[in-house]
């Protein structure tokens, strides 16, 4: 996902959830650039045996997420955070709930404060934040042209040094009109989506919307290593230039939310996949 430069924003600084990469509407988004020099070792390091389970939501009680771990963004990020996208966030039960122990975030087509589309947006800002671990994230994405979900984090500072100065990990992006294509990438400072720099990889993952898939991340101050079902796909290394380029040593908040067109969802949407949903079935933190 993107956002508004530190320039765009420094006005709604003071807002405790201005976290969603944002371009001005009059920019037209660059096609994701892949770095000149990938890393994308084909075989994964050994398991970290060490590591112990420090923080996870398996989304088996209740009917609603778990207000103790996740806070929602309401609206429709005008003010800084949002990717000119088609819907209205809400904390309905009809956007966000739990249903066999899934979370499901559900995308519908109805109306709500001047949008078309009504769907949910949630994160652990303020509640929960790590440095470092492994991250996995076991989901089922939705299908259709329009659709736009993402697993992700921002780091905590953002509401002080803005974006994308705070960094941003995607461990997950997808949309509905390159069906199958899983993108990961890491913006910083020097190295974002607005600039064409950011690190960043795509690859086609078959049945992504058909089935369960486990999006894993490792991050270590030297690396960020992003899997699926335990296949190592890409790194994003600490090449030693500083925090402009490698910002991801300071504390970072999770973000799962299910977007409907903008900047990278594009500007057709399919109203006939109405509604539609990202299930995940559980969360969990590795340190």
């Amino acid at each position: 996902m993107r956002l508004l430069p530190l320039t765009a924003i420094l006005s709604i600084l003071s807002l405790s959830f201005c976290a969603q990469k944002e371009a001005p509407s009059s920019v037209t988004p660059p096609d994701p650039v892949s770095p000149t020099n990938p890393t994308n070792p084909t075989t994964p390091p050994a398991t970290d045996t060490v590591k112990k389970l420090v923080w996870s939501d398996e989304f088996n009680t209740g009917s609603t997420p778990d207000t103790t771990k996740w806070m929602y963004n309401i609206g429709t990020g005008s003010n800084g955070w949002g990717n000119n996208e088609a819907q209205y966030y809400t904390s309905d039960a009809t956007n966000a709930r739990i249903e066999n122990g899934n979370l499901i975030i559900e995308a519908r087509n109805e109306s709500k404060g001047g949008k078309n589309y009504t769907s949910a947006r949630l994160l652990t800002q303020g509640k929960s934040s790590w440095t470092y671990g492994r991250f996995e994230i076991r989901a089922k994405l939705p299908k259709g042209v329009g659709t736009w979900p993402a697993i992700w984090m921002l780091g905590d500072n953002i509401t002080t040094v803005g974006w994308p100065t705070c960094g941003e990990i995607d461990i997950m992006e997808h949309v509905g009109k390159e069906q199958d294509m899983v993108h990961w990438s890491t913006h910083s400072k020097l190295n974002n989506w607005t600039l064409g720099t950011q690190r960043t990889n795509k690859t086609t993952i078959d049945g992504v919307s058909k089935d369960f898939h486990i999006y894993k991340m490792e991050w270590s101050k030297d690396y960020i290593q992003f899997f699926v079902d335990g296949t190592l796909y890409y790194t994003s290394p600490n090449e030693g230039k500083g925090s402009n380029y490698y910002p991801f040593n300071a504390p970072q908040f999770l973000l799962l939310n299910l977007a409907i067109g903008g900047n990278m969802g594009g500007n057709t949407i399919d109203n006939n996949i109405f509604p539609c949903r990202m299930e995940v079935d559980y969360v969990r933190v590795y340190q």
